[in-house]
């Protein structure tokens, strides 16, 4: 859903009650970074002109800024980061002890502007997500949405392999009952009622696009072309993005379990009709005891007990995770 007239007269708007703002809503653009010095002088510019635009459009507050959540980065992307706030005090950020992974540094982000904001977006520094359309964006919440889902309606810009492994990850979790939006990744928009029932999620298998939808509140979508990094390299190769694929599942469904118990039902079929085979061959006279049907048994036997002992130890790791209750991450620095 987008608009074409993204900048309407502020009498048009339905909501005008706003906690921490005056006429127009507070808004906290939430940036994770992870080793991105190359990509930080490019993109703040550019998303600090897109606040002065929403602000002389009466749509976010003067008091309006970005939140860098920096996840323990090894460059000088904390130190770039400093150095912008020093500039311009709507430059805040947050500092991560240690590398917690991009769910964690956006939570971090999200929950220390929950305190300041009255609606907050979610974008990667890379601008790959084109910011103009967060106007879109508040637009939709200024007329009651409560979450905006940016989605992406072409994916040319990516690789072969990265946009269908994307469409694959998508469809087994569809296939497996996980609820999430098709093509959308981080760039969102919350309201702080959102927020505050993100708040309520303890968690610590955490993976937000699930969690979004799972909320249930008043929502709309947005959709884009998606383009090129302004620069560095991405922070997402097929490792890290089969692990999050795998969170992802675990997180919401026991499904994979229960595929193992109808895959046990089926092999246990399948051994009543070898085991008749058998003791038919046996009493006949025909019995052939062959070396390799044997091992293709075991072998293939065993690769299934081990892929099944491989996801209910999944599911184990999850809870064990979980019952130690530990805090999901550490703030080391902030600049509020």
């Amino acid at each position: 859903m987008t608009s074409d007239n993204p900048t309407p007269a502020a009498k048009d708007f339905r909501r005008t009650e706003f906690v921490h703002g005056g006429d127009a809503p507070v808004l906290a653009i939430v940036i994770p970074c992870y080793n991105e010095e190359a990509v930080l002088p490019i993109s703040v510019p550019v998303l600090l002109q897109l606040l002065d635009r929403l602000r002389e459009s009466g749509m976010a507050s003067p008091q309006s800024y970005l939140l860098m959540s920096n996840d323990g980065s090894r460059d000088r992307t904390w130190e770039i980061i400093e150095e912008m706030h020093r500039a311009d005090n709507r430059v805040k950020g947050i500092s991560l002890a240690h590398n917690r992974g991009q769910q964690n540094a956006l939570l971090a982000g999200l929950m220390a502007a929950r305190e300041t904001c009255d609606v907050a977006v979610t974008i990667d520094v890379d601008l790959q997500d084109p910011p103009e359309k967060i106007v879109d964006m508040m637009q939709l919440y200024l007329e009651g949405k409560d979450i905006v889902y940016g989605v992406r309606s072409d994916r040319s810009s990516d690789t072969w392999f990265k946009r269908n492994s994307a469409h694959c990850f998508y469809r087994v979790q569809k296939s497996l009952g996980l609820e999430t939006i098709y093509d959308h990744s981080e760039f969102r928009l919350m309201s702080l009622r959102a927020l505050d029932l993100l708040s309520e999620y303890p968690e610590k298998n955490l993976f937000l696009r699930g969690i979004f939808p799972h909320i249930g509140l008043d929502s709309a979508i947005v959709t884009y072309p998606r383009t090129e990094r302004l620069a560095g390299e991405t922070k997402y190769p097929f490792t890290k993005m089969l692990a999050f694929s795998i969170d992802g599942i675990t997180s919401f469904t026991a499904q994979p379990m229960r595929l193992i118990f109808f895959v046990g039902c089926v092999l246990l079929l399948a051994d009543i009709f070898v085991a008749i085979w058998v003791l038919v061959s046996y009493f006949s006279g025909h019995s052939i005891w062959g070396w390799s049907s044997l091992m293709l048994s075991i072998w293939f036997l065993g690769s299934l007990i081990l892929i099944a002992l491989g996801i209910i130890g999944e599911y184990v790791g999850k809870i064990f995770n979980e019952v130690k209750n530990r805090p999901r991450y550490a703030i080391k620095d902030k600049l509020i």
